[in-house]
């Protein structure tokens, strides 16, 4: 009896450690979970991208595809307008700006509103198009939130984008160096404006390198600059993919 007694003791511990085994499994498992959608937000975003205007087909790839982008797994609450007529009254329920267009902001009320958004601390995105010298007659805009700008670029084709800042949270999973094809665009920072933190560069087989990924560094508002976008190239790479829902969701913050 007492053989058997031992026994049970024997299978009484095994059966407390697998009840240990399994809790800790669980415990492994919840973290598991739990960082997979660390970077979620815990109600989407909301978002008004403004696009349209010449040499881009902003319908196709910012419309179509960055809307989709943003707006999987509910990430973002995405309202896109190629009418940047609409846009002043659409600035007041928004987390996030994202101007990818060429066309003018012809009002002078919302070209005022646009830059006190981000006076206000809000978030900006600057995609491709966006960050060329496109109006004469406001000159604030790219020397208040682009802090510069591009005046040409490469005829399209492929280049190589370097990260120059692994650790900013744009820059978060994408790989140290990664080829596209694109419009390298020839950015340059204005002297009198802010001022930029570059995330990335970009090199064809020219000897200079421009800045491709950047912070603008304004007073107030979070402005990211992303210069790629011309067409599928960029919008249906991962990395692009990966670095505008990085850009969104830091500057909602």
């Amino acid at each position: 009896m007492k053989f058997g007694k031992n026994r049970f003791t024997k299978l009484e511990l095994s059966t407390d450690g697998i009840v240990r085994l399994v809790a800790l499994i669980l415990l492994i498992g919840a973290g598991v979970i739990g960082h997979a959608f660390a970077d979620q937000p815990k109600k989407p975003i909301k978002v008004l991208m403004v696009g349209g205007g010449a040499s881009h087909d902003f319908d196709t790839w910012y419309k179509g595809r960055d809307v989709e982008i943003l707006q999987e797994k509910n990430f973002a609450e995405v309202t896109y307008t190629d009418n940047t007529d609409a846009v002043l009254a659409l600035l007041g329920d928004i987390d996030v700006l994202y101007l990818t267009n060429n066309q003018p902001f012809k009002d002078p009320k919302t070209r005022e509103a646009i830059l006190k958004f981000a006076e206000s601390g809000k978030g900006l995105v600057l995609g491709h198009a966006a960050l060329w010298y496109n109006w004469a007659d406001w000159p604030d805009y790219n020397l208040k939130l682009v802090s510069g700008g591009s005046r040409g670029h490469d005829k399209y084709g492929p280049f190589e984008v370097t990260v120059t800042d692994k650790k900013h949270p744009v820059m978060k999973g994408i790989p140290a160096k990664f080829t596209l094809k694109d419009e390298l665009y020839y950015y340059k920072v204005d002297p009198n404006g802010a001022g930029i933190q570059v995330l990335a560069t970009a090199k064809s087989d020219k000897p200079e390198s421009y800045p491709s990924v950047f912070v603008v560094n304004h007073p107030q508002a979070k402005i990211v600059g992303i210069a790629l976008g011309h067409d599928g190239e960029s919008h249906n790479l991962e990395a692009y993919e990966k670095m505008l829902t990085n850009a969104i969701r830091w500057v909602a913050k």
